[in-house]
């Protein structure tokens, strides 16, 4: 029950980060924005504890932060430029879990029933409505929503991998590392923006915008998540992700007066289905679906 509850404040967060990560993209550079919120967020997380790595596992987190925060949030910032965040809101969060289940299962970590083929079919139906409901004047929109594709990829990857090492050390350790460690390459690829930033021009709703998104989906998120990747194993933790696009969808209507056509309604809804039976067994039948303890993972 704590991890049930610990996943859904996690997809509060996130479906939030969406649309508050947009409207900081509409005052800086999609890099300066990006590299903001995880930069505050690498100090709220380096305020509750220093970790302490051996220099090899050290390695391996600041790896698992080139792929799960830099990555992610290069692309995931790009595709915010690009396209509205609705529509990163759908695809982000039902993308990744559904490659989770499919890569784990490729490893041998997970069997697939029926049900859990039907599910990934009905997904990829979803995903081929959903990108072609994009308005026909949306280039620069088809663009984005596959910088999303990209973003769910590098989760997708950062979950599955963090898998092993989670398995040896503890889930606020693996976190901060990585999350340093990728704060450290989107400042990189930040700084030649950052001199383009009207630095006092930014208003007071800025700064608040961003203190939440560092501190509350980054920090606060990212730690829980880890948590119930550690306690649950990545394919269930991912799975949650299903609630996002429900608390992103309202975040972007509400924020941002952001919404989606109606044919990519009935891809998005595919693909919340399809996301839905392609995980259900991890959630509600575990005889169904054979997952390896985290020790051995590998």
């Amino acid at each position: 029950m704590r991890i049930t509850l610990s996943l859904i404040v996690v997809m509060v967060l996130w479906g939030s980060a969406f649309a508050c990560s947009k409207l900081a993209v509409g005052a800086v550079p999609h890099e300066v924005a990006g590299f903001l919120r995880f930069g505050i967020g690498t100090l709220a997380l380096l305020v509750l504890g220093i970790p302490r790595l051996a220099p090899a596992d050290a390695v391996r987190a600041g790896g698992l932060g080139l792929i799960g925060v830099f990555g992610y949030n290069a692309l995931f910032f790009l595709g915010l430029s690009l396209a509205p965040a609705a529509d990163g809101s759908v695809i982000v969060p039902m993308t990744a879990p559904l490659l989770t289940v499919a890569v784990t299962a490729l490893l041998g970590r997970i069997r697939l029933a029926r049900t859990h083929v039907l599910g990934l079919i009905t997904a990829i139906v979803g995903g081929v409505l959903f990108f072609l409901g994009i308005p026909a004047a949306g280039s620069s929109r088809l663009l984005g929503d596959l910088a999303f594709v990209g973003a769910a990829v590098c989760w997708a990857g950062y979950t599955i991998l963090g898998a092993p090492m989670l398995s040896r050390l503890p889930a606020f350790t693996v976190t901060v590392c990585a999350t340093a460690a990728g704060t450290v390459a989107l400042g990189i690829l930040a700084a030649p923006a950052l001199t383009t930033v009207p630095w006092s021009d930014l208003s007071a709703g800025f700064w608040l915008n961003t203190l939440y998104l560092g501190v509350l989906p980054t920090a606060l998120a990212y730690s829980l998540y880890y948590r119930a990747v550690h306690a649950a194993g990545p394919a269930t933790a991912s799975s949650a992700m299903f609630l996002v696009p429900v608390f992103g969808l309202a975040c972007a209507w509400l924020l941002l007066g952001e919404t989606i056509g109606p044919l990519q309604a009935v891809g998005a809804t595919l693909l919340l289905l399809g996301a839905w039976f392609a995980t259900a067994a991890t959630r509600t039948r575990p005889a169904m679906i054979t997952e390896q303890p985290s020790a051995q993972r590998s």
